[in-house]
């Protein structure tokens, strides 16, 4: 062989960042399940397939003591996800790969079980609506899983006879009689979610000899058969003697309005009583206590155009047979933090919760024991990093978590609940390098109000070298730049050389109550002003470079994104990802319009509008849009396009030509999911950045065909 046809490896780069091929390779860790004698952790690991085409989710197992490797214990090309463990350490999970002793049926999202004590994972359950989420008793051998079912089926057989039906008549229609009928990427129905208990059915031929692992077929017992719609993103838990579930339930009000009541289901009867039902409010189930005589309780009220909702948690008594809201006690109503609990201590003693607090997502003790402590809340995790998925371990003496922040993706650690340290577990992953630095800024509103930013630095920025600024602003807009995101993730452009401004103006949660209602019903003011005047700080800097800015958002970034166009020329491009344009349209389109229309008046949706201010648009604008966008309806994007084509000060001219440009993903939604549709998101915004920011020109990705 010639030496010229020896394969040269390419030129290896400094971080994953600098190559977007590397970057969309890093593995990428979700979920945590811990069992239940606290010597095995269970996390989800996703990693792009050989095509490089979709991610494929895998189980590892993590070793809590922090002393053996990570090992993979799942492997498909479908995958597997949503882990959870049964009281006797049996690892429940879902995939829709094939059943090695059904290989002729038709692939469906199943229930499979990894035992105890290691061997194969097998299907114990399969049928044709396939299977979501799985809940497990802590305490007792009682598992639930909840799954699709069409509205008419009289049984699973039924359900079943009747999807095949649809199948082969080639039949997607869906006939609704309630709202809403879709959310964010989904067509909601013909399928209604129920919840099933998992229960031992009849052995096939009793007494026919087979290996000891052999055990009768699994069924299911629908124990919501009426729930219609109530039970969709409903959230639930289950009691630890697997006895009770608690489940959100939405209750259909006037004029397609909507809100989550909070019930009890009775395992053994199906019984369904309501627990909690109040106007104006909606009720959401934490953990149960070890005890099983106390629920955990989230509200959240209503919105009006000049309220922002309010996030509370409760105690719940429920060991007696009488519950209401008389047995409803506030927790921690003084703390000024929206709360979200994740597990209880197991002497019952205290709760630990997340919640945003200042540019992170630490976890926190509250107390429960009675007494004059009762409702102390206590930080534990010290480090400005975002935490998730928390368990804790049997002797109450360690918590595990997934950590991450804006210098690392999510990772497992573990946390020493007496100091708050938190020590990170083997992984399956290293973590990914960066260059850069990462900086905690801030500066004042007019009216005193502090508005806190991260700021990512390039490498050798400097006065000598100052970079050119990216203002990126976060949707929700009830969020934070607080966690690390594979979607909107920094240390890309700012391995290009721009640095990245990641500021919490006002609507921003983890500043308390009035840092969001500051911005409620106003989006074109106190937002507004306040992304303008840490802008204008961080401009001030020597290593910025003001002459060469450009504004970014998604979601609410994005309709910031265009109000900031309409008000100001300061910026040398704008890039605007799934955004809200016309609110007169918006409000009645999105998926979610009982939510929408209570939260401004059609006047403040006038005065806040973007679309209003086209014809003050001269900066160039990049818009990006998913036709299967159901929360930002596709509308919005295609008004936008097209006004800012005909009435922008960029309009097209007499060739048809204009700085605009317009990305479109026909079969993506709010979010760009697949992997490759990602990496020409980056090279269109890349390209766009440098043509209208650092005035180079560079390609765009050779598979738009251009």
């Amino acid at each position: 062989m010639a030496a010229d046809d020896l394969a040269i490896p390419s030129e290896q780069p400094a971080t994953p960042f600098h190559d977007l091929d590397h970057y969309l390779a890093i593995p990428r860790v979700s979920g945590l399940a811990l069992s239940p004698d606290g010597r095995r952790l269970v996390t989800t690991v996703s990693t792009l397939n050989v095509k490089a085409t979709e991610y494929v989710t895998a189980l590892w197992e993590l070793d809590p003591a922090g002393e053996a490797h990570a090992r993979r214990i799942t492997r498909s090309a479908k995958g597997e996800a949503g882990a959870v463990f049964a009281a006797n350490g049996d690892v429940y999970f879902t995939s829709a790969r094939p059943d090695p002793e059904s290989p002729e049926a038709d692939p469906v999202n199943a229930l499979w079980l990894l035992p105890s004590g290691g061997g194969e994972a097998r299907v114990v359950l399969s049928r044709a609506g396939g299977v979501g989420a799985v809940m497990a008793a802590k305490d007792a051998h009682a598992t639930f899983v909840t799954a699709s079912v069409l509205a008419g089926s009289t049984d699973e057989e039924n359900d079943e006879e009747r999807r095949k039906g649809r199948k082969d008549n080639k039949v997607a229609a869906i006939l609704h009689s309630e709202y809403p009928v879709r959310y964010w990427d989904a067509d909601l129905g013909p399928g209604q979610p129920r919840s099933f208990a998992v229960e031992p059915g009849e052995e096939p031929v009793p007494g026919k000899p087979s290996t000891v692992d052999s055990a009768p077929p699994l069924k299911l017992r629908n124990l919501t058969p009426d729930a219609g719609g109530r039970l969709r993103e409903a959230e639930q838990v289950v009691s630890p003697d697997g006895k009770t579930i608690y489940s959100s339930f939405a209750r259909p009000l006037v004029k397609a309005d909507i809100r989550s009541v909070l019930i009890a289901i009775d395992v053994a009867t199906g019984t369904q009583k309501v627990l909690l039902d109040q106007e104006g409010m909606s009720y959401f189930p934490g953990p149960v206590s070890p005890d099983g005589a106390t629920l955990v309780v989230m509200s959240e009220s209503d919105t009006t155009p000049f309220e922002a909702p309010q996030v509370k948690i409760h105690l719940l008594d429920v060991s007696g047979t009488d519950i209401g809201h008389a047995n409803l006690t506030p927790l921690a109503h003084s703390w000024d933090r929206w709360a979200h609990p994740c597990t209880w201590l197991p002497d019952g003693s205290a709760v630990l919760v997340i919640a945003d607090d200042d540019g992170a997502s630490p976890v926190f003790r509250i107390n429960v024991a009675a007494g004059a402590a009762r409702g102390s809340v206590t930080r534990v995790t010290p480090d400005a990093a975002a935490y998730t998925d928390v368990v804790v371990s049997p002797d109450g003496l360690s918590a595990y978590a997934l950590r991450s922040s804006y210098e690392f993706p999510p990772e497992a650690v573990r946390i020493d609940l007496a100091t708050g340290e938190a020590t990170r577990l083997p992984a399956p992953a290293a973590r990914p390098a960066l260059q850069g630095t990462l900086e905690r800024v801030e500066t004042a509103a007019a009216d005193g109000s502090r508005i806190p930013a991260y700021l990512a630095l390039p490498e050798g920025a400097s006065a000598d070298n100052p970079a050119p600024l990216l203002l990126w602003i976060h949707g929700g807009p009830l969020a934070s730049w607080n966690a690390w995101t594979w979607r909107w993730n920094p240390w890309l452009l700012a391995a290009k050389g721009y640095a990245i401004l990641l500021p919490d103006p006002a609507l921003s949660t983890g500043y308390g109550q009035a840092h969001v209602q500051r911005g409620w019903g106003d989006w074109g003011k106190a937002p507004y002003t306040d992304l303008m005047a840490v802008t204008d700080a961080v401009e001030q800097r020597p290593d910025i470079d003001e002459t060469r800015t450009a504004a970014m958002g998604g979601s609410f970034g994005g309709y910031m994104a265009n109000w900031v166009a309409g008000q100001t020329d300061r910026f040398k491009a704008i890039v605007t990802h799934a955004s809200l344009w016309a609110l007169d349209q918006f409000g009645h389109t999105t998926d979610a319009s009982q939510y929408w229309l209570k939260e401004m008046t059609a006047e403040m949706a006038k005065e806040n509008s973007p679309h209003l201010h086209v014809e003050n648009i001269s900066t160039p604008m990049l818009v990006i849009h998913g036709d299967k966008d159901y929360r930002v309806p596709i509308g919005e994007g295609l008004r936008l396009w097209y006004e800012l084509l005909s009435n922008s000060r960029l309009a097209a001219d007499e060739n048809g030509q204009t700085p605009h440009r317009f990305l479109f993903y026909p079969d993506e939604n709010h979010w760009i999911l697949q992997p490759q549709h990602a990496k020409v998101w980056y090279g269109v915004v890349e390209h766009f950045l440098a043509r209208n920011v650092l005035g180079k020109e560079l390609p765009v990705p050779d598979e738009l065909g251009l």
